[in-house]
Order: structure tokens, then sequence, then C-alpha cells
């Protein structure tokens, strides 16, 4: 059986819930009694809780004309399609409230009802698990997935909204009347670590193969504390909240910041390093950086720590290539993003002496070739051939037919997104592609690591990992070995190129809004306008390059670094306290 059988089980389950539906409609034949005495039906439970890890991460998470595409929507790294309909275009442009917070989701894709649907599942199998009929080691593992992915969609409600009510192992019925206060914030994170390490103390011995392929392991557990470590330790947590209230600033944060927690998140992140169970997929022999390319079009690798895995098809090629590749074009990389990549020697453009500001897209970090679209790329056509997408303004002397043109209507920003795309298909290309959402992967933790020990006043021991990272980009390591790192950074200049790095190793997978906020730095960034690249052609192969603004207005606002509590959930539960400024 193929190691990607498991993804059968996600269909199956889709099925077999969605025909079922035994918590929601009454009426159906299936009971719990019936359910949880069925070995079967068990499973299918679980995987049912299984189907909506990546509902945050997808490029159709957000549903409107021209809004699909995960949280990076809502930064600086692509631009949507200023829409305030549309949950990432009224976020940047302050137009979200707790009335609008939910507006433009599917009901299993906000992040209120999304996550708290999967907590109750979890809850309800955990309290059922007794009566299963599964052999003690099976209720053992499946009590470690179970935990693992309570926390998991815990993990989102925390970096959106601070401390929110914990439910423990309570299963609430249809009548019930809930009255459960948010939780503080330092005790939801002692919750969910505990949580992590009883679910990893379950899995430690656990081995999957064929059908089980996919599901929860040992490690996954390790790097999600490390995640949920390293977002507590942040500015905006610890002791970072934006209010004069006392009572509710420690809903949000921890009430007073403490450097040790740097500390703690560092050593989440060496224990996943040393349980040697991780490594980075390197491939700079067919040519520098294949392997970043390649790592995520191999649903199974060294590198994928917890993934989503999915069946054979071209969903992003769909969503983020250009209309003349058949796609829509949904995630459109900025300039801002396009200028951090550094260039090939790893240092930055402005720094380089590789950097020509009449060619800026050669001798660039290879990464950059294999995240973003730039005008004369060469890529496959509909028609299987190659052929330059041009992306450049059309004008009088130069007319582009290219449906690919930059114009001041169509909100195009001279980029394309290329991240996890197969370069041999388009949107309309006859063939698809095997591959997983990496929700968690190894590149995370050795950032999460380098940036922790950094903040715990150690840079020196920060660079090996940036090494790493950048030696599997494909950057000449130079004489010195230190792939473009300046030596003997300070803790604040290693901070500026930590951020930087985090920000192109995993632009486009989910991280950026949530690295801005925690960072707090989003009011810096969400600002004005994101920049775009107006591109002028000169001659047959020359062409002028200029900065323009983005026809979304950012105007960020200091509440906007929590989301607030949907006013539904308020009104049901009015000891529920909202969220500061709103």
């Amino acid at each position: 059986m193929k190691k990607s059988a498991f993804i059968f089980i996600i269909s199956f389950v889709l099925y077999s819930c969605t025909k079922s539906n035994f918590l929601d409609d009454k009426t159906v034949g299936l009971t719990e009694e019936t359910v949880f005495s069925d070995s079967i039906q068990s499973i299918n439970f679980l995987n049912r809780i299984y189907l909506d890890a990546g509902f945050s991460f997808g490029p159709s998470r957000y549903l409107g004309s021209g809004g699909s595409g995960n949280s990076e929507l809502s930064t600086d790294n692509a631009e949507g399609s200023n829409n305030t309909t549309v949950p990432s275009d009224a976020y940047v442009q302050g137009a979200l409230t707790p009335g609008t917070v939910n507006n433009g989701f599917a009901a299993d894709k906000d992040y209120w009802v999304g996550p708290y649907k999967n907590i109750r599942r979890a809850n309800l199998l955990l309290s059922k698990l007794p009566v299963t009929p599964f052999a003690e080691s099976t209720k053992k593992r499946i009590s470690g997935e179970l935990r693992f992915l309570r926390a998991w969609y815990y993990h989102y409600l925390l970096i959106a909204f601070g401390g929110v009510p914990v439910l423990q192992d309570t299963v609430y019925g249809t009548n019930d009347v809930i009255r459960v206060p948010r939780c503080n914030f330092a005790d939801f994170v002692n919750y969910l670590s505990s949580e992590l390490d009883r679910a990893a103390s379950d899995l430690r011995d656990v081995t999957y193969k064929d059908a089980d392929y996919g599901r929860i392991t040992y490690g996954a557990c390790l790097a999600l504390k490390s995640r949920i470590l390293l977002y507590a330790a942040s500015p905006l947590f610890n002791g970072g909240a934006i209010t004069n209230d006392p009572q509710l600033a420690a809903l949000v944060s921890y009430p007073v910041a403490d450097k040790n927690r740097w500390q703690l998140a560092a050593d989440a992140a060496e224990a996943v390093i040393n349980s040697g169970l991780y490594s980075l997929h390197v491939n700079n022999t067919t040519r520098p950086g294949y392997g970043f390319y390649q790592v995520f079009l191999r649903r199974v690798n060294s590198e994928y720590i917890f993934s989503y895995n999915r069946s054979a098809q071209k969903e992003f090629e769909t969503f983020f290539l250009p209309p003349s590749r058949s796609g829509n074009c949904t995630m459109r990389p900025t300039l801002s993003l396009a200028e951090a990549f550094p260039m090939k020697d790893g240092k930055s453009i402005k720094e380089s002496p590789l950097f020509n500001p009449n060619s800026p897209y050669s001798n660039r970090d290879p990464r950059f070739d294999n995240s973003i679209i730039y005008n004369g790329m060469n890529y496959v056509t509909n028609t299987g051939t190659r052929a330059p997408i041009f992306t450049y303004m059309s004008t009088a002397a130069f007319p582009n037919t290219s449906a690919d043109a930059y114009t001041s209507a169509n909100r195009y920003t001279g980029f394309f997104s290329r991240k996890m795309l197969d370069e041999s298909l388009t949107g309309s290309s006859s063939g698809t592609t095997e591959r997983a959402w990496p929700l968690i992967r190894y590149a995370e933790i050795l950032l999460n690591y380098a940036e922790a020990i950094n903040e715990a006043g150690y840079p020196e021991k920060a660079y090996p990992k940036l090494i790493e990272l950048r030696n599997r980009a494909g950057i000449q390591p130079g004489s010195d070995r230190m792939y473009g790192l300046k030596k003997d950074m300070t803790v604040e200049e290693m901070r500026a190129v930590i951020q930087n790095e985090r920000r192109i190793e995993m632009a486009f997978e989910d991280q950026r809004w949530n690295d801005i906020r925690r960072w707090k730095i989003a009011s810096k960034v969400l600002s004005g306008f994101n920049t775009v690249q107006i591109i002028t052609k000169t001659g047959t192969d020359s062409y002028d390059y200029a900065s323009g603004y983005s026809q979304r207005v950012l105007k960020f606002r200091d509440a906007m670094y929590l989301l607030p509590i949907p006013f539904s959930e308020v009104q049901k539960m009015p000891v529920v306290k909202q969220n500061p400024g709103y």
C-alpha cells in the first residue's frame, strides 16, 4: 500500500461524516453508542478531526471573488483583491469588527468556530475512548493524537485572540448553557505545553506505515510546543498587552516580560533538533536551491514534521499562476518581499556588488526564483513549451499584449507567486502533482531556535542554523564560509537578519501574519501602502524598474494585533471579555 493512502481515509471520512453527521442531525440512524462501539466508525470519527487541520493554510481559505488565499494576504508579503468584504482586505484596511470577523469564511475556516468544533470532537472521542473496542496500546496512541489535535486547534485561537475559554475535557451538549470565562494567557500556555508533553509521551514509541502514514507523531508534539513557546516569548505576549486594564492584560499576555521565556522556547526547539528525526531536504546538485523547490512537491521527505496530505491535483497552480498560465493569480507578491531576498552571495541587494538595478532579478538567492515569478522569467506554457512571462506595463511604444501585464486597474504587483508550484504544470495542464501542505517543517524549527537563542542573549549560537538554511537554499558560502552573514552580530543585528530570513524562507506558508503581530511590527509594515513593481519597457531587452503603491490602503491600528472575539460569541457567553480596542 502506498504511503499516501491516508489521503483515502481522509476522503472517506469526509463522505461518511457528511452522510452520518450524528452530532448535528438527530434524525439519522447513527448514535454515539453505535459509533464508539465500532472500531471503524471510531477511527472515521478521529480522521474527521484531522480533516480541518489545514483550514488556515489552504489557497482557497478566504471566500469571495478574488479573495482566495491564506493569511499572507493580510500582510506586507502579498496583495489581495482590495475588497473589504474579503477578510484579508478588511483586516489590513481596518474594517474588521466583532460583527464582521467571521464574514467571508466557511464555517470550518474561521478562526473561532472551526477550532472549537474540532476541540469538541476531540473531547467527545477522548470521553468515549475507554469504551471503544481497541487494544490498550491503540487507545494510548489515539489519546496522543487527540491531545495534539486539540492543542493544534487551540494554538490558532492563542495566536489570534490570546487567552480563550479552555474547555478541558468537558463535552457540552446541544442544550447546555456554557459559562466558561477566558483563560489567563499564562495558564493557557501551561495547559497547551502540558497537553503536548502528555501527547508526546503517548506517541514516543509509535511508528506508522501504509494507510496510517501522516498521523501525529512524537516529533510533531515537540514541534508544536516549540511554536507555542516561541509565540509566548514574543513581544506581543511577553508583557506586551496593549491595554491599561490589568485583568484584560492577563487574558491576552503575560503581565510582565521575562527574558527567560526565550530560553524556554530555544530549549523546546532544540529538543526537536536533538531528536534526530528530521533534516532539511537538500539538493544543490540538480541546480542551486533545487531541494528548496522540491520539498514542497514530495509528500514524504525528511523535513515535514506535520503535513496535510493532498490528493494528486494542481490547486496551487490554479490559484497562484498568472492568467497566461491559466491561473487566478490570487497571491500577488509585493515589491518589499521581492527586495527582502538577498543575492546569491547571501548579502542584501543594498550591500552586494552583484546587484544590478537594471537587471534586479539576476544573481539572486535561489529561493527568489523558486518563490516569485518576475518579468521575463521563462516558464512552462499551457502547451508544454517554455516562454517568458512579461509583467511590464503596456505603452504605445512597447505594447504588452499579455494578460499578465501590470495596469493600474488589475491590482497586479509586477510579480506572481511560484512557491510550492510544480514548474512543469499550468492551471490548464492535463497533469497533476502530489503534495502535502507543510503545516510544520524542520526549517521553521531551525528558525525558531535561532530567534529564541538570539533573544536569550546568545547571537553566536544562531549562526549554525542560519548557515544550514542558507546552504540548503543554494547560497554561495563565500571564502569565509559565512554564506553572506556578517560576523559577530549584536542581538539587534541578528534579530533583523532572522526576521528577514524567516520572511523569505516561510513566504506564503501562513506564517507572516502571525510573525508581524507577535513581533509587534505590524503597525510599521502595514502603514500606508504595500509597494509594487512598475516596469516600463525601454528597448528590445531593456526595462526601467520603478516602485509604486498598491490600491489597498493599509490602516493598521493597535487593536488589530489580536482579532476581535465574534460578537455572537460574546452575546452567548457574557462572561467572555472582548479583546482590547474593540
